[in-house]
């Protein structure tokens, strides 16, 4: 079965006109909201990757759980801040990146689907799981807070101002709200 091309008005100039080997995951999400402070921690996180064939599985889970924490960041810490076309950021010291820390336990579950395109039928490992964890982490936040939030980072003040704007704590005051949620690409 020959690749599938990328939609042509979408891609111009690249060297690689096809998406070779396409993967699929699922990532699940389980925050802790403080109700009085709005901070949120991932307490647990779950990436199911389809990850081609697992040439070096312990090197495959390191790159599904790196990009996971990377989402992670983007959901609760990371911000860049531009007007008018100019970075707002006094530094990049500033920046405040998950450390160990911060960062959950995430577990893996690897899904082998060989790619007839990959090299001995992997696929990419190290990119997909950021983009989906952000999501994940969304979805489980909104429905612990029983509001949307409309823009990352989900600070503590942006998470308290959602529930403000919902009208007061959620599940109950004075205690941590926990939520589950599932995002995939």
């Amino acid at each position: 079965v020959p690749p599938t091309p990328y939609e042509p008005g979408s891609v111009k100039g690249t060297l690689f006109p096809y998406f070779n080997a396409p993967s699929f995951h699922c990532h699940a999400a389980d925050v802790e909201v403080d109700p009085e402070t709005g901070r949120t921690r991932v307490v647990d996180f779950v990436v199911a990757q389809d990850v081609g064939r697992a040439i070096n599985p312990t090197y495959v889970e390191g790159q599904m759980q790196g990009g996971a924490v990377q989402g992670i960041g983007y959901a609760l810490t990371e911000e860049l801040v531009i007007e008018d076309g100019r970075l707002l950021n006094p530094n990049l010291a500033l920046y405040k990146l998950p450390t160990a820390l911060e960062a959950p336990a995430v577990r893996t579950i690897i899904v082998e689907h060989p790619s007839a395109e990959g090299p001995h039928g992997a696929k990419g490992v190290g990119e997909p799981p950021v983009i989906v964890s952000a999501a994940a982490v969304a979805a489980a936040l909104s429905d612990a807070i029983g509001a949307p939030l409309r823009a990352t980072p989900f600070t503590p003040e942006r998470v308290l101002r959602a529930m403000r704007e919902r009208g007061g704590h959620h599940p109950a005051s004075g205690i941590a709200a926990h939520a589950q949620a599932a995002s995939h690409d």
